[in-house]
């Protein structure tokens, strides 16, 4: 269980990944913070949490869904599920299911398991759970198993453009 502060943004946006870079050239704050990843765990999400003794519902995944046939992303804290319905109407539509994976992988430009709501290839309608403005700072992916960011919620719906809206129920 490691934890790094970002060392800085001249460094982010040099190796980084393109979460990293958006936050770096955004000049917000932010910190990264690697972890071991368990190949065997079943939740990335929870698992990045508990690597790095971060309670559940302050670490967010980040889910592809279609809504009405048009993909967007879900931010949800790891500790609860995505509720569909919620994420349809929050979006505008009548019907969300999740997406297939290898069309949010190449619609974000990330593995699934590393998908981050930042620095996306193609920039997706955005919502993010509205527990999220409940804390200081919230963790997502930094782009790659392995990495999270760690910023400011505000940050976070800046950067990405996102609606708030209660999306996520108890898992």
């Amino acid at each position: 269980m490691s934890s790094a502060k970002s060392p800085s943004r001249k460094k982010a946006k040099a190796g980084g990944t393109p979460a990293t870079v958006a936050a770096a050239q955004a000049e917000i704050d932010f910190t990264l913070h690697a972890y071991e990843v368990d190949p065997e765990a079943d939740n990335y999400g929870q698992a990045a949490a508990d690597a790095l003794g971060v309670p559940h519902e302050r670490l967010f995944k980040t889910l592809v869904a279609e809504v009405d046939g048009r993909l967007t992303v879900a931010v949800v804290p790891v500790s609860a599920t995505l509720d569909l319905k919620a994420l349809a109407a929050a979006a505008g539509g009548k019907k969300a299911r999740m997406a297939d994976p290898a069309d949010a992988e190449r619609a974000t430009g990330y593995v699934v398991g590393g998908i981050s709501p930042l620095g996306q290839r193609r920039r997706l309608p955005t919502v993010v759970d509205d527990s999220a403005s409940g804390f200081a700072t919230v963790y997502v992916s930094a782009g790659r198993r392995g990495l999270q960011i760690e910023l400011s919620p505000d940050d976070l719906l800046r950067l990405t453009g996102a609606e708030v809206a209660p999306v996520a129920r108890a898992g």
